[in-house]
């Protein structure tokens, strides 16, 4: 028997036989790198100035640009009630295990579906829905992947409706096109007779209409079909709110043809009493199919729930692909999370008293700006500079933050051409003299722009 080389694999009698491929002339073309074309769409975005980086915030500045509205994630007392529960579960104090049963493992170990479930994770559900005054609660890992979660599952599959406010977060609009909704349209930001003008041609279109963009006409949609309504209650770019009220109120002729799902997103904790935000600000709570409220903006923590009936729980534990294949939240971030929440039953309205006005003492000391750049007429902690061009507008920013002061810039496409912004997040934590002085940075670097431009700024239409 001829001996078999070191290593190498040993066919059994059974083995398949690989067949030998066919030789082939050698390629004699030089093909581009695929890096190479990776660099390339990179160096269109750098000659855009819409190349993304990962800087570390520099040290030093005031913080402007965070989504720590409340000050919670910097709060020495939240951190040291932080560390004493961390410390406790790890202890086991007040912790039923097995024998030999670690009280708090250090991470989840798996999907909720597998080993990642606890029941402090549902001791924390049962929490938030009560605190929320909802049926039921289902955590996520974040925003994105509720959001991508509730709008690829929702609408229905064959004709299923989806429609949504044109200026919701990019997770919506991912969730949208990787859903299983027929029809989807955008109505125009916070328009509700546009709103109502899309949903009667869903729900309501002439016998023999032809179509009308992707819709049918009324002989080929099922009688009884439900629409989705997507919208959020605080627009994180031009810190406007929803007309929750008239929106729930137009949805309300149609029968229970429609259903809404509100993204609480940055209303959490800044509106509301307890920051249970606007939905529950406004008493809404059973006019909304689902609401979504994250933890990684005022509440200082990470992940999200999605809230609504029992049967929308059930629903996306068997549907929602980013919660079946994810790695659960870890045990820290649900101790994090339910500290946030205590802290914000005590101490949410104080300090969006506080955060209410530092944002009027910001829109009186920026006032009126120059020709070529306005103030976006926001009453919340989310403010806009308009300075249109993206290369403008990255300039401006540049110059605020040589005098000490944390801001970025918002460019297009992520906003309508022409609306590029400097973005200021205001904080409960931030004081009435930084404020003052980024004002004042504000109107030097705009004179400095202004000094520099090379052709006439352009007049944006309000």
């Amino acid at each position: 028997m001829p001996a078999t080389a070191v290593g190498s694999p040993t066919l059994s009698p059974l083995s398949p036989r690989i067949p030998t491929p066919p030789m082939r002339d050698a390629d004699t073309t030089t093909p581009v790198k695929f890096t190479d074309s990776l660099s390339k769409a990179l160096s269109k975005r750098r000659a855009q100035k819409l190349l993304r980086t990962t800087p570390v915030p520099a040290s030093g500045l005031v913080d402007f640009s965070s989504n720590d509205y409340l000050g919670l994630a910097t709060s020495g007392d939240l951190k040291e009630v932080f560390l004493q529960r961390l410390t406790a579960a790890h202890r086991g104090d007040n912790v039923q295990t097995g024998p030999g049963v670690s009280p708090m493992a250090l991470g989840a170990t798996g999907s909720r579906l597998l080993s990642g479930n606890s029941v402090q994770a549902l001791e924390l559900e049962r929490f938030l829905a009560d605190y929320h005054n909802a049926p039921s609660a289902l955590l996520f890992n974040s925003g994105y992947d509720a959001n991508l979660s509730l709008l690829s599952t929702l609408p229905e599959p064959q004709n299923g409706a989806i429609v949504y406010d044109e200026y919701v977060h990019a997770s919506m609009h991912d969730g949208i096109k990787l859903g299983r909704a027929r029809y989807r349209r955008a109505f125009k930001h916070n328009d509700v007779e546009d709103l109502a003008r899309i949903l009667d041609e869903l729900l309501s279109p002439p016998p023999s209409s032809p179509s009308i963009g992707t819709l049918v006409t009324a002989s080929s949609k099922p009688k009884g079909e439900t629409v989705v309504v997507a919208v959020e209650s605080l627009y994180s770019m031009d810190g406007d709110m929803a007309p929750l009220t008239e929106i729930v109120q137009l949805l309300a002729t149609y029968g229970g043809r429609v259903v809404l799902i509100v993204d609480e997103a940055h209303s959490t904790g800044t509106i509301g009493p307890g920051g249970r935000g606007l939905v529950s600000a406004l008493g809404l709570e059973n006019q909304v199919f689902a609401r979504l409220h994250t933890f990684g903006k005022a509440v200082g923590a990470h992940g999200a729930v999605v809230l609504g009936p029992p049967v929308l729980r059930d629903y996306l534990v068997n549907y929602a692909r980013p919660l079946v294949y994810s790695t659960m939240t870890s045990p820290h971030a649900l101790v994090a999370i339910a500290c946030a929440f205590e802290h914000l039953l005590q101490h949410a309205d104080v300090l969006q008293k506080r955060l209410s006005t530092l944002v009027q003492t910001f829109r009186r000391e920026v006032g009126i700006l120059p020709d070529g750049s306005y103030l976006l007429p926001s009453n919340t902690m989310i403010q806009g500079i308009v300075f249109p061009g993206n290369a403008n507008v990255v300039t401006l920013c540049t110059l605020i933050q040589s005098r000490g002061f944390d801001v970025r810039p918002i460019r297009s496409p992520t906003v309508p051409i022409g609306t590029e912004r400097v973005r200021v997040c205001l904080h409960a934590n931030n004081t009435p003299e930084q404020i003052a002085a980024l004002a004042v940075a504000v109107r030097w670097a705009l004179s400095q722009m202004r000094a520099v431009a090379s052709a006439p700024l352009m007049h944006p239409r309000l």
